[in-house]
This record gives C-alpha cells, structure tokens and sequence, in this order.
C-alpha cells in the first residue's frame, strides 16, 4: 500500500485547539463586570482542580485550563471605570433612545459582562459606540443616516 495512503492514527486529523480570543483593547469593567470576572476565575480553578488527577493531554483538564488563562487574564488586565456621572452615556449607564420609530434601553458594559438579550451591550459594540458621549436629546448620527438616533435619557446601571 502505498504510503499517501496510510493513515498513522486519528489524532493527526483533528482540528487544532486555539486559545480564547482576547478582544482588542482595553479592558474596561464596571465594578459588577469585575465581580463577574472574579467568579469566574474561581469557578474555573476548582474545576481545574477536580481534574488535576486526569493525564495533561486530558481534553475536559486541557479545555479548563485554557478557558483558566482567558478568564485569569481578563482579570489581570482588567481597568475598573470610574463611577458614571449619569450626565452622558458612559460605560456603566442605561440610555434610552429612540431609533428607527421605535423606543429601545440598553446598558453599556465592559466586553465580558455584555449580554444582549439582557439589553446589555459591550461599549465596543458599533450601536454603543455611537452612544457614548451623548446627552439626552442629542440626535446621533449612524449607519450613514443623520439623526438616526434620539437619546432619550440616561441614569447609572448600577
């Protein structure tokens, strides 16, 4: 049989394991999104510990040990924002707007607390980036329309 042919085991076809993705920039986090972070980290080290005593290519052990890194870098990098003013939207605050007829409220948060069908959006979501720094009754430009957004009102989330 010809060598192009032969197959030395399965393990040569399986995809690659890569680490989780950091998103690009800073980490900002309100001090819920830190809290958030942190039992994480904790979650994950005790299941990392209840697999200690698999083998290292163990893929459960493997898996929870790169999920370990990305929750354990989140938490090192993490930058707490200060205390929104409530003025502007800001990480941290709840605006509502008005956009394309239809009334809409949604929180700002850091990328990990984000959570879209609890209309919390992470600030480097297109939608909350073209909030932030707004006032209410600013008209915002976006999607290439002009004053396709009202903002309404604005108040701490937290």
């Amino acid at each position: 049989m010809s060598v192009a042919f032969r197959r030395e085991g399965d393990e040569e076809h399986l995809e690659p394991k890569f680490e989780i993705p950091i998103p690009p920039g800073p980490n900002l986090v309100t001090p819920r999104g830190l809290a958030l972070i942190g039992e994480r980290v904790a979650a994950v080290e005790a299941q990392v510990a209840e697999l200690a005593d698999r083998a290292a290519d163990d893929p459960q052990l493997k898996s929870a040990k790169r999920d370990l890194r990305y929750w354990q870098t989140r938490q090192i990098t993490a930058e707490l924002v200060p205390a929104p003013s409530g003025e502007t939207v800001e990480i941290g605050t709840r605006v509502t707007f008005r956009m394309n007829g239809k009334e809409r409220t949604l929180g700002i948060v850091g990328d990990d607390e984000a959570d879209p069908t609890s209309g919390l959006v992470s600030y480097s979501a297109p939608l909350a980036r073209a909030l932030m720094g707004a006032q209410a009754g600013d008209l915002l430009d976006f999607s290439g329309k002009d004053g396709a957004i009202e903002v309404l009102a604005i108040a701490p989330i937290f």
